[in-house]
């Protein structure tokens, strides 16, 4: 069966995603003068204040765990969101907060991610794409430049949200993670009430300080070169790219926050074994 608006997604799928990378080449230009601020935990936060909120049970890529911690200034902010939704008949469910270098250069190469960006990839260039394409979608997509990647900077989380009465999701027209033209805040292909949902939960964050990440519904973040971009701010940002040491709570800068965690030789050798996955499925089918 022919889908009618395939033209139409296809066209706006392309379209967003160049957005995106146009973005991120702003991003790349910003200043940053890391500040030093140290982490702080979201779970104890919540417990301390009494806020009920979720977390992910599941690992980040491999046998990763996922680190619920971030700036200390945005945790304040994160709670009041919490205790909004709260308030909303809401519960706020953070997905995922700080990533390591380590856990962000596994998550690109992720199968279950990596494929779904590959598959969009050959249906938008109509067969198997340039590895420059595969690429730069996923820069958009999952950030493989430090400097663009805010979890990196303690200074981003991802969100779900759910009903204190039910436990069902507040859905907002794909789970989180989704990697397709419904996935930008805005698509045009998503049912009203989960666009109606996701302006209402955006409105809730934002007027906390975080700021949404246009080409993903369940990112937000603040203080840092993509949220100043966003916000028409031109002054150096104060959170970049950082290790952290969770003993001390000290954080230092990453060297080279312009190096691509997965260079293009390693996209080609994923792309490799994305399509022999994709092989195996189909003759096993």
């Amino acid at each position: 069966m022919t889908d009618a608006n395939e033209p139409a997604r296809r066209a706006y799928w392309a379209e967003q995603m160049q957005a995106g990378y146009d973005l991120i080449q702003r991003i790349l230009t910003l200043e940053v003068r890391e500040c030093g601020e140290g982490f702080a935990s979201i779970p104890d936060a919540a417990q301390a204040e009494g806020i009920e909120m979720l977390f992910s049970q599941t690992k980040i890529a491999g046998e990763l765990d996922r680190i619920y911690f971030m700036r200390e200034s945005l945790v304040k902010d994160v709670m009041a969101v919490g205790r909004a939704m709260n308030d909303r008949g809401w519960i706020l469910k953070i997905e995922d907060g700080y990533r390591t270098l380590e856990m962000q250069g596994t998550l690109v190469r992720k199968p279950e991610l990596f494929d779904a960006i590959l598959r969009k990839c050959i249906w938008e260039f109509g067969g198997i794409p340039p590895v420059e394409l595969v690429f730069r979608r996923a820069l958009v997509l999952i950030a493989n430049i430090p400097k663009i990647g805010t979890h990196m900077s303690g200074s981003a989380i991802d969100i779900s949200v759910f009903r204190r009465d039910d436990g069902t999701e507040v859905w907002r027209g794909n789970p989180y993670l989704e990697m397709s033209e419904r996935t930008p805040m805005r698509s045009p292909f998503i049912e009203p009430e989960a666009l109606q949902n996701r302006l209402e939960i955006m409105g809730m964050l934002e007027a906390q300080g975080f700021i949404h990440f246009p080409f993903e519904f369940w990112h937000y973040n603040q203080g840092d070169a993509m949220g100043n971009i966003l916000t028409g701010r031109t002054e150096p940002a104060r959170f970049g790219p950082v290790h952290w040491d969770p003993q001390t709570n000290r954080v230092t800068a990453v060297a080279n926050p312009l190096s691509p965690l997965n260079p293009l030789p390693r996209f080609e050798a994923e792309i490799a074994a994305a399509l022999e996955r994709a092989r195996v499925r189909e003759s096993s089918n």
